[in-house]
């Protein structure tokens, strides 16, 4: 029962976003070291290969689908049916206690014996005086079915216990089936291979700070697709959203007006880098509207189907990149093919993983606007083993961008509250106050002075 359930399940909802805080932290960490080797690999290794490289990537990860050979849960969803029933509480079905739901198995006999018998089995008849009851020497048993056997073991449990052990099987029961985790993934490997696809070319194209600036874009489209295909009330619309996200795109201009000097390609690594934005934003919405709980989905087993069906898929492409000199195949030498295994393997196969799960633990926009963390993360890195220099302008345009992601994060924990909306509505009732207070004051003033006036005329009348 406990491996049907993940982490976050048993955790409160404050616990839950402090959770996934610290793994989309974790998850920007290796990002940006990811990014970075990815540029060596390009430039210093002279293997600038975008498609083969996310090729190779995303193959890694049918490696979660070996799960399914050795790990019991994934397996054993092949071979037996789901544990448990979902049953509206609302609703009562008088039919659903019949003898034809109470699955016990045949009556079988067996002989009785206890010690008391056989010492008096010689001298009860001989002594009339002893009253004595006789039991017959064979007991009728018959066996539980183990899903009956579970329902008779939570109804003696205590009420607490039972609140707890309910939440799980009620989540165990909407788990996906294999083939409906499968069906999901076919659906979406395409659009999160094109969206590390141009990821990749423009890091090719485009410094790795630049790339992941621009990147950070993917909230504003996250804020719009959220709002259009809400999942869960996070997902909600709000003005400070709304103006958080503003404020992180404020800070997105002033870095990228003061790092157009330092590109040489700016116009295509921008194109990329929103392009990605976008399809990493649709990903993650239509996902997570897909599947509102991480409960309901294994996420390795997920993203295993997903590595299988692109690479099945998209092998054809290599002919038409090569042959229309887009991308040459050539295949990576040792240490190449070092760097890029173990690139793929962290910074694509877990890392995937961790950011989708925490995407889960908070919100969508959260974990996108999570991607501006890496900014000063890349930028640190660029300057400590790059030498690259960035004018004070691009430092100041990140702190926007840190301001509205922990602004969207307390957004986050007090779902209904929206203080740019209250603080519009006092400035709107404050500003009527003292708009009808002015009128009145001028409507008693003119009605004084018509009186004054008039009592004036009477008296020169007089």
């Amino acid at each position: 029962m406990d491996s049907n359930v993940s982490i976050g399940s048993m955790l409160t909802r404050s616990q839950r976003l402090m959770l996934g805080l610290f793994v989309l932290m974790l998850v920007d960490v290796i990002w940006v070291s990811s990014s970075e080797l990815t540029k060596y690999l390009y430039h210093n290794e002279k293997f600038e290969k975008p498609f083969f490289t996310t090729y190779v990537k995303t193959s890694l990860f049918t490696l979660y689908l070996l799960g399914l050979c050795f790990w019991p849960p994934w397996r054993e969803q092949f071979h037996k049916p789901a544990t448990y029933m979902f049953i509206d509480p609302n609703s009562e079905d008088e039919n659903f206690y019949t003898e034809a739901n109470t699955s016990l198995s045949n009556p079988t006999y067996i002989p009785v014996k206890t010690p008391e018998r056989e010492n008096l089995s010689g001298t009860e008849s001989d002594d009339s005086s002893i009253r004595s009851v006789r039991f017959n020497k064979l007991a009728e048993v018959r066996h539980m079915s183990d899903a009956d056997a579970t329902e008779a073991l939570l109804a003696r449990l205590s009420y607490q216990a039972s609140i707890r052990i309910g939440e799980i099987a009620r989540r165990a029961a909407t788990k996906l089936p294999i083939i409906h985790v499968a069906k999901i993934a076919f659906i979406f490997c395409l659009l999160w291979f094109f969206a590390n696809y141009t990821y990749q070319l423009a890091l090719a194209d485009t410094e790795a700070g630049m790339v992941t600036v621009l990147s950070s874009t993917s909230s504003l489209f996250t804020l719009v697709l959220a709002a259009l295909f809400p999942s869960n009330i996070g997902d909600k619309f709000t003005l400070s959203k709304l103006v958080a996200v503003c404020i992180s795109i404020s800070g997105l201009i002033l870095v990228s007006i003061s790092d157009i000097s330092i590109e040489s390609h700016v116009p295509m690594g921008v194109l990329l880098s929103l392009v990605s934005a976008l399809f990493y934003a649709a990903y993650l919405v239509f996902l997570r509207r897909k599947v509102d709980h991480e409960d309901k989905m294994d996420i390795p087993l997920f993203f295993g189907f997903v590595g299988l069906f692109n690479m099945i898929l998209l092998w054809p492409l290599f002919f038409f990149l090569h042959y229309s000199d887009w991308e040459k195949f050539e295949l990576p030498n040792q240490d190449q093919l070092i760097f890029l295994v173990l690139n793929g393997l962290i910074g694509t196969v877990l890392s995937e993983v961790l950011w989708l799960w925490g995407c889960f633990l908070t919100s969508s926009l959260i974990a996108t606007l999570a991607i501006s963390l890496t900014i000063p993360m890349s930028m640190f890195a660029d300057v400590l083993f790059k030498r690259v220099s960035y004018p004070c302008m691009f430092y100041i345009g990140t702190i926007p961008m840190l301001l509205a992601f922990f602004a969207v994060t307390v957004l986050a924990h007090y779902e209904n509250w929206d203080p740019v909306l209250e603080a519009l509505r006092w400035w709107y009732v404050c500003t009527c106050r003292r708009t009808s207070r002015a009128l009145r004051i001028n409507e008693t003033e003119a009605e004084q002075t018509e009186a004054l006036i008039g009592i004036n005329s009477d008296e020169h009348e007089a």
